[in-house]
């Protein structure tokens, strides 16, 4: 931005700033029609009047009507709370729901929820943390407050009704002996000036006070302090350009109840199912089986579901005496690949879980693929194919390979995938855990115990060698009359590292063999982040990369080195 632009910018960006005290001598200025007197000028309405006017309680759920208004007033064009949101918010922490009337009408309100502190990093994460809204997720024994929305309608601000309901806030995590209060806020100012400068140069701006925001500087004039600045927070803020800040208020009062060492978190769960491979008369018949596994994963709050790699093969079973030969049932499976799509995307973000699913036989251009789909509980869609295909894969489907490792970006932290075979290739792991992977997921499909243990071995060896857990999971039992697909063998399992700080054996979970079992268990991903700079052998940084690289190409058509 040119030193000219900049400087009609922040005159613009001062010509917004709140007007400072009029002298008890000025004249008065005559009122506008429509205008709403300031509580400033005496002459209109006597402080004393004014506070007999302001009412400041909690919410309660008559209030719902008058809150959707007000949220349509404050926050055009973006999604209001429902009326179990409000119901849910008030059943768990009423005391963190307030509102402010003045002259009988709801013009203010905030909502918050108690949380522990050590066990949040993803601070950025609004529905993770207040749990889409209904804050079912509070935790009484917590030590923070965090504050899930404030909202004051656009017709009587200046009235200094944020800084009452702040106040608020602030008795609040007094009384209940809280450490902080933990906020992201809007900066509505930031459209006007997007297009010259930065998001981190803007809130400069507004911290020295050379630019006004109506959000942020009155944030900071109540005593919060600005720790950073969260891209993607709300994609339909407009205004804010769907940025956010992080904002942290410290409670002086606080008062330990013990000393305790806090080490940070990042824990996401994972849910394994080992699939009991039997013949299917439809697809209805696949898709209530894979429905029954999404949904207890959901249950349990999953972060992530993993299927086992092509354990759609089941659908061959009722049309495989109907297809000569194993190649032309490959294809005639990937016939199902859009149903399948459409069931796993919709089950993904009905169950509000992340879905590994398997893999599936892809046709693109005549061309047969493995291909590994990851289905966001956004709605959003990933896939990597399977890159090395084993000599029995090529000789009876005729699957081609696949040129790219794909990293993949998820609310729960990056992941990667390797399909079964690709994980005895230590490059793919290597590269995933330089992109920033720590969790590595592995649907496999093999035939016998040795077949398994190939990709067991080389699945805990990759957790070795780059500091990540890794997610096996696999099909068991027989699909009679499906050419090289009829036994399986398998015990799926959760693999880290073999140190000291993580289970013995290197082993997190793992199922009985050879039986249908679902798998669920905590992964600490700052545990192995830790790991890498502070092991028992630090195998990342001991690399000899003077004797030995690993070269990448890009999807770019660049060259990587690790």
């Amino acid at each position: 931005m040119t030193p000219k632009k900049k400087k009609d910018r922040l005159k613009e960006g001062r010509a917004k700033r709140r007007p400072k005290k009029k002298s008890s001598l000025d004249k008065p200025k005559k009122k506008k029609k429509g205008e709403r007197p300031k509580i400033r000028r005496k002459e209109k309405l006597h402080l004393a009047d004014f506070e007999r006017q302001v009412v400041v309680r909690s919410m309660t759920i008559d209030d719902f009507e008058a809150l959707v208004v007000l949220q349509k007033k404050c926050f055009p064009g973006m999604p209001v709370w429902d009326r179990d949101h409000i119901e849910s918010q008030l059943e768990v922490f009423p005391e963190g729901q307030i509102v402010i009337e003045y002259e009988g009408k709801l013009v203010a309100s905030s909502g918050s929820l108690i949380v522990d502190f050590s066990e949040y990093a993803e601070w950025h994460n609004w529905k993770l943390i207040a749990d889409s809204g209904y804050i079912r997720n509070h935790d009484p024994e917590g030590d923070t407050l965090y504050g899930i929305e404030m909202m004051v309608h656009p017709g009587y601000r200046g009235m200094r009704l944020s800084r009452r309901l702040y106040d608020a806030r602030k008795d609040l995590c007094r009384r209940l002996n809280l450490m902080r209060i933990i906020i992201g806020g809007r900066i509505p100012g930031y459209h006007r000036f997007a297009e010259d400068m930065s998001a981190r140069e803007y809130a400069d701006y507004v911290l020295y006070k050379d630019v006004y925001d109506p959000v942020l500087t009155p944030q900071l004039a109540n005593g919060f302090v600005l720790r950073a600045l969260i891209p993607d927070y709300l994609k339909s803020d407009v205004e804010s350009r769907g940025y956010a800040t992080h904002l942290e208020w410290t409670n002086l009062d606080y008062v330990p109840e013990g000393r305790r060492e806090l080490k940070s978190v990042s824990t996401v769960r994972v849910c394994c199912v080992q699939w009991s491979m039997r013949p299917v008369y439809s697809f209805d018949d696949f898709a209530h089986q894979v429905e029954f596994y999404v949904d207890v994963a959901g249950d349990y709050r999953a972060d992530f579901i993993v299927f086992p790699e092509l354990f759609t093969l089941e659908l061959l079973s009722a049309v495989a005496e109907e297809i000569p030969s194993p190649a032309m049932a490959a294809r005639h499976l990937a016939e199902f690949t859009s149903q399948y799509l459409e069931l796993m995307t919709s089950l993904a973000v009905r169950y509000h879980v992340n879905v590994v699913g398997g893999s599936q036989f892809t046709l693109e251009d005549d061309d047969l693929y493995n291909v590994a789909y990851l289905f966001r509980r956004d709605g959003t869609l990933g896939k990597q194919y399977k890159l090395h295909i084993t000599p029995n894969d090529r000789r009876w489907w005729g699957v081609s390979p696949g040129s790219v490792q794909e990293i993949f970006d998820t609310d729960a932290g990056r992941v990667a995938i390797n399909v079964c075979y690709d994980v005895e290739f230590p490059e793919l792991a290597r590269y995933a855990s330089a992109e920033g992977a720590r969790l590595l997921f592995v649907p496999f499909s093999t035939d016998e115990r040795n077949g398994y243990h190939r990709v067991r071995y080389c699945a805990q060896a990759r957790c070795i060698e780059n500091h990540l857990y890794a997610a096996i999971s696999g099909c068991v039992g027989h699909l009679p009359f499906v050419d090289n697909a009829d036994i399986h063998y398998a015990q799926s399992a959760l693999l880290s590292p073999c140190d000291i700080s993580f289970s013995r054996d290197g082993i997190a979970a793992e199922a009985s063999p050879n039986i249908a079992q679902v798998l669920l268990h905590d992964l600490d991903l700052e545990l192995v982040r830790r790991h890498r700079h502070s092991g028992t052998t630090t195998n990342w940084k001991d690399r000899r990369t003077d004797l030995y690289r690993c070269v990448f190409t890009t999807q770019d058509g660049e060259t990587r080195s690790i």
